[in-house]
């Protein structure tokens, strides 16, 4: 499957899943426990990207660079806005995430493999593009010579 279709089913079952741990969190801890819980969270998000403001200013030189390690995207704040953006949104799900993402090994993990998976592969230099077995199909040889004759007649 496609991963925008993942990505895609993802975002809309989060919601749901939100809303499922916060009842779990209420019945456990109280109504009030865990909303204060999820208010609390949404201000912490809101003032660590209040802080980090400061910081893009740091996110830009390095991507206008056109450059970007998993060292320089950690030390330019980058995860850093992320986890303020996942607190910032209501829910116990996203601000476990943050939280995740505050700790330094971790967090310097997941930039290096976001880095290692946006990186374009390398060029060969010969013209010829690889492709995933799913992004192509075969097409008959018949059928190609019909396409390349219409396009000659026209």
């Amino acid at each position: 499957m496609n991963v925008a279709i993942w990505l895609l089913l993802g975002l809309l079952a989060l919601p749901l899943a939100e809303i499922a741990v916060f009842v779990l969190v209420a019945i456990w801890a109280g109504f009030t426990w865990a909303l204060l819980g999820i208010v609390t969270g949404s201000l912490a998000g809101l003032l660590m990207l209040r802080s980090g403001g400061a910081k893009l200013g740091r996110i830009r030189v390095v991507l206008g660079d056109q450059r970007l390690t998993a060292l320089e995207a950690d030390s330019a704040g980058t995860m850093f806005l992320i986890a303020g953006i996942l607190l910032l949104v209501p829910g116990f799900i996203t601000d476990f995430v943050a939280v995740i993402l505050l700790i330094g090994p971790f967090r310097r993990a997941l930039a290096a493999f976001l880095l290692r998976a946006m990186r374009p592969p390398p060029d060969r230099g010969d013209g010829v593009v690889d492709l995933e077995p799913d992004e192509w199909r075969q097409v008959p040889p018949e059928k190609l010579a019909d396409r390349r004759e219409t396009k000659r007649s026209s």
